[in-house]
C-alpha cells in the first residue's frame, strides 16, 4: 500500500474507532418533581438526596439487603456511646484531585452547623468534631444519641480546599461558606461529577473515572436529571424511548398504561409515609377534637384504591400511625385507622368551633397531581360531617415559604416524608418536636411537652428500649392527631428496558435509606 493510502486508511480507522466509542456512551434520563438542591448543607428532600448520593459520599452507607450501616469514606469506627472515632479510608481523592483528610470531615460538619439549614437538625446533639490526625476524625456528643451512625449518611463530605478557594461575599472569616459557588458546583468524592446544574430544569452528571470504589463499565456514562416534567410529557417520552426512569409521582393510571406498553415498574418501600398535615396553630385545628373528627372522616380505603397500579403493584398500603408498618416502633398492620363517620361526628360535637364557622383550605402541591385527588377526596369526606373546605393548588417553592409562619400555613397540607436515615428519630423528630416547627416537614406546628419528651428519650435510650418508646410515641400522636396518617407509601417508578436497577428489583440489594437505590454506579445500561 502506498504511504498516502496508508495514511488515509489509518485516518478512517481512527475515525471509525472514535465513532464507535461515541456510540457506546450511554445516557440515563430520569426526572423528579421538586427543584434540585446541590449544596450539601441545604439538601433535604428526595430529589436532593439522589444528587447527594451521587456527587458526594459520607463516612458510612446503608447495608444492602438488611438493616444497618457499613463504612464508606471511613474504614471503620469505635465508640463509647458519647464519642465516635473514625479512621478514614486510604487513597480517597476528591474530584479536584485533593486527598481526603480528617479536616474535610470537620469542615463539612462545621459548615452544616453554621448554616443551620437542610438536615442540620440531625446533628444538634454533636458538641464538636475534631481532626485527631490526618486520617482520624472524632465526634463528641453532648449526650448519647442512638441514631448517630444513621445520621452520618446525611453528612456529605466536602473538599475544604476547593470550597475555601471559592468563598463568596459575606461577613466573618468564612464569608458565605461557599454557598454561592456550591449552588452551581460540587466538591465531593462521588461516583459522578457535576457537568451543569439548573435547579429549575436539569442537572447533568458524568461518570467519575477516578472514583475510589470504581464505577462499572455498564453504569451510565452521563445522567440527565430533570425537574418538574408533566406526567403527559414523561409518558410520551418513555413510550418513544426518549426517557428511562419516571419520578415516583406519576398517577397510577399512567404507570399502568406504561406497564401495558412494556415499561418496567420499579418499587422502593419501607421508609416513607403520606401525611395529611393539620395546622394546629390556628382555627379550627388548634382543637384536638376537630382534628380527630376529620381523622375519622377521611376515607382511607378509597385513598388506597386511588393509588393502585396493577393487581400486584400499588403506590400505597394501609397506615397504622406515624411510622410505616415494619419500622422500629410501628404499630401492627391490624391496627390501621379506618373511616368512622359516627366517631367523626361525635368528636366534631365536642369541638369549640361550629362547622359553619370553619374556614378550611385543603392545599395540594402543584408538581404532584395525585395530591389533587386526595384534596378532592377530603373535601367530599369533610362535607359528610358538615365542614366546607376549599381546594387550593400551591407550587412547591411557595409552599416551603408559606409554612415558615403558622399564620400563612394552610389548614391542611399534603407531604410524603421519608426517614432520611432509616431511623424513626429522623422521621418523627423533624415533624413533631416543638423546635422543628416551620419546615415543609412540620406544618402542623405541634407543641406538646409529652411528645417532645418521648422524642428526646428515643434519641438517648439503649437500643433495646427504643422500640417501646417509639410505640408509645406513635400511640400518643394518634391521640393528638396532628396529622392524618393516610397511607404508607410505596414509590413506584416506570422505567424503560434500557436500564436495570438491582436495588429496586432484588430485595437482597435494596436499601432502607430512601433514594440510595438511585446510586447510578449501581445501575446498568443495557444498550
Amino acid at each position: 500500500m502506498k504511504p498516502l493510502l496508508k495514511t488515509i486508511a489509518a485516518a478512517l480507522l481512527a475515525a471509525a474507532s472514535i465513532h464507535s466509542y461515541a456510540a457506546a456512551e450511554t445516557v440515563l434520563r430520569l426526572d423528579e418533581s421538586p427543584v434540585g438542591e446541590i449544596d450539601p448543607a441545604k439538601a433535604s428532600d428526595y430529589a436532593d438526596s439522589v444528587l447527594m448520593f451521587n456527587l458526594y459520599d459520607a463516612l458510612v452507607a446503608p447495608t444492602a439487603g438488611k438493616p444497618g450501616f457499613e463504612p464508606l469514606l471511613a474504614s471503620g469506627w469505635e465508640s463509647d456511646g458519647k464519642t465516635y472515632t473514625f479512621k478514614l479510608r486510604d487513597g480517597v481523592k476528591f474530584q479536584s484531585g485533593n486527598a481526603l483528610t480528617a479536616e474535610d470531615v470537620v469542615f463539612s460538619y462545621d459548615r452544616m452547623k453554621a448554616l443551620g439549614q437542610g438536615l442540620s437538625y440531625l446533628f444538634t446533639n454533636v458538641e464538636k468534631a475534631e481532626a485527631v490526625d490526618a486520617a482520624t476524625v472524632k465526634f463528641t456528643l453532648k449526650e448519647a444519641y442512638a441514631p448517630f451512625i444513621s445520621a452520618l449518611t446525611r453528612l456529605p463530605i466536602l473538599d475544604k480546599k476547593t470550597v475555601m478557594a471559592n468563598l463568596g461575599a459575606g461577613d466573618g472569616d468564612m464569608k458565605d461558606w461557599g454557598q454561592a459557588w456550591l449552588s452551581t458546583h460540587s466538591a465531593g468524592t462521588g461516583a459522578y461529577k457535576l457537568v451543569s446544574h439548573n435547579p429549575q430544569e436539569e442537572t447533568v452528571m458524568a461518570k467519575n473515572g477516578d472514583y475510589f470504589l470504581g464505577v462499572p463499565a455498564k453504569a451510565p456514562d452521563t445522567v440527565r436529571y430533570r425537574y418538574g416534567l408533566e406526567a403527559a410529557t414523561v409518558r410520551t417520552l418513555i413510550a418513544q424511548g426518549e426517557h428511562d426512569i419516571s419520578s415516583q409521582w406519576l398517577p397510577p393510571e399512567v404507570l399502568k398504561s406504561l406497564a401495558g406498553d412494556g415499561a418496567q415498574l420499579l418499587t422502593e418501600k419501607g421508609s416513607t409515609e403520606f401525611y395529611i398535615k393539620l395546622n394546629t396553630a390556628k382555627a379550627p385545628f388548634d382543637d384536638v377534637n376537630c382534628r380527630l373528627a376529620v381523622t375519622y372522616a377521611f376515607d382511607y380505603d378509597a385513598g388506597i384504591k386511588m393509588v393502585a397500579v396493577t393487581d400486584t403493584v400499588s403506590q400505597g398500603s394501609m397506615a397504622t400511625g406515624a411510622l410505616p408498618v415494619g419500622m422500629l416502633g410501628s404499630l401492627p398492620a391490624d391496627q390501621a385507622v379506618k373511616k368512622d363517620i359516627d366517631k367523626a361526628k361525635d368528636y366534631l360535637s365536642k369541638c369549640k368551633y361550629k362547622p359553619e364557622e370553619m374556614k378550611v383550605d385543603l392545599s395540594w402541591i402543584g408538581e404532584v397531581p395525585l395530591e389533587e385527588r386526595f384534596a378532592l377526596l377530603m373535601q367530599a369526606n369533610f362535607a359528610e360531617i358538615g365542614i366546607k373546605a376549599e381546594v387550593k393548588k400551591v407550587p412547591w417553592a411557595l409552599f416551603t415559604e408559606m409554612v415558615t409562619k403558622p399564620e400563612n400555613t394552610p389548614s391542611v397540607s399534603q407531604v410524603f416524608v421519608n426517614t432520611m436515615t432509616g431511623d424513626p428519630d429522623t422521621l418523627l423528630y423533624g415533624m413533631y418536636h416543638s423546635s422543628a416547627a416551620g419546615t415543609w416537614m412540620s406544618p402542623e406546628y405541634l407543641k406538646d411537652k409529652d411528645v417532645d419528651a418521648l422524642l428526646e428519650k428515643g434519641r438517648v435510650a439503649p437500643e433495646a428500649e427504643r422500640a417501646a418508646i417509639y410505640e408509645e410515641l406513635n400511640k400518643k400522636l394518634k391521640d393528638l392527631a396532628p396529622s392524618i396518617y393516610a397511607q404508607d407509601q410505596t414509590a413506584v417508578f416506570a422505567a424503560s428496558k434500557r436500564v436495570s436497577v438491582p436495588a429496586f428489583a432484588d430485595p437482597s440489594k435494596a436499601y432502607a435509606l430512601a433514594g440510595f437505590g438511585f446510586s447510578f454506579r449501581l445501575m446498568e445500561m443495557n444498550e
